[in-house]
């Protein structure tokens, strides 16, 4: 089983909070009292980079195309190999769409 490295109860409460939100509007609504517009955009930004890492595509053109910084783009990366597959999860899922 899963242990994750940032569990207590306080992140229970979050990821359980995630799992009732029932749509796009629900999301966006969440996301707006719990985060800053700043953190809302880089957490957006991130979820692009994997999608463009997983299509092979360069950093060159992944920092051309998102903004992102190489460094952000390497960050990613190391999650996708190396992380606790929760993006590649994520992006399978809504691939099936």
């Amino acid at each position: 089983m899963f242990e994750p490295k940032v569990r207590n109860q306080q992140t229970d409460l979050l990821m359980k909070a995630v799992l009732h939100l029932h749509n796009e509007e629900d999301a966006y609504r969440f996301f707006e009292d719990l985060c800053t517009i700043p953190e809302i955009k880089s957490i957006s930004q991130r979820l692009e980079v994997a999608v463009l890492l997983r299509k092979k595509e360069t950093y060159q053109k992944i920092a051309e195309q998102t903004g992102a910084s190489s460094a952000t783009i390497s960050r990613v990366n190391r999650a996708l190999t190396y992380g606790a597959d929760g993006y590649n999860r994520v992006l399978e899922e809504m691939e099936k769409e």
